[in-house]
């Protein structure tokens, strides 16, 4: 299918994340599923985690154990729609990309984290939310 008014995601496969074996070798993931699984990796992914990209994730685990304070959820919003705008180039809308962090709604021990974007080939939202 090709032309400007494609509708549909080609059928490539990608590399599952986490990555593991199946019968017939690494398992794969759809390209949906494959955004929705980076947006996991920077999420759960620390900064110097990564050998090669230092400056590549989030870090939620040391998040999650931090006052609950207004001020420190506005500066972990901020790190993590840089971390996600910059590894979701080409996928998603940039315009559209929207990030929560803070306590849950009657939960302050709940660390709430939601994202939205627009996967910008299919003008699809799509939303995420991750309870830690």
């Amino acid at each position: 299918m090709s032309g400007p008014h494609q509708t549909r995601l080609p059928r490539t496969a990608y590399m599952k994340f986490p990555f593991c074996l199946e019968k017939e070798g690494p398992a794969t993931s759809a390209r949906m599923e494959h955004i929705r699984e980076q947006v996991e990796q920077v999420l759960f992914i620390s900064p110097g985690e990564r050998v090669f990209r230092p400056e590549f994730g989030f870090g939620a685990r040391q998040h999650v154990f931090e006052p609950n304070a207004a001020p420190l959820w506005e500066l972990a919003r901020g790190r993590l729609y840089g971390s996600l705008a910059e590894a979701l180039t080409g996928e998603v809308d940039p315009k559209t990309l929207k990030v929560e962090v803070g306590p849950g709604p009657g939960q302050p021990e709940v660390l709430l984290v939601s994202i939205t974007y627009t996967i910008a080939a299919l003008q699809k939202e799509e939303s995420l939310s991750f309870k830690l």
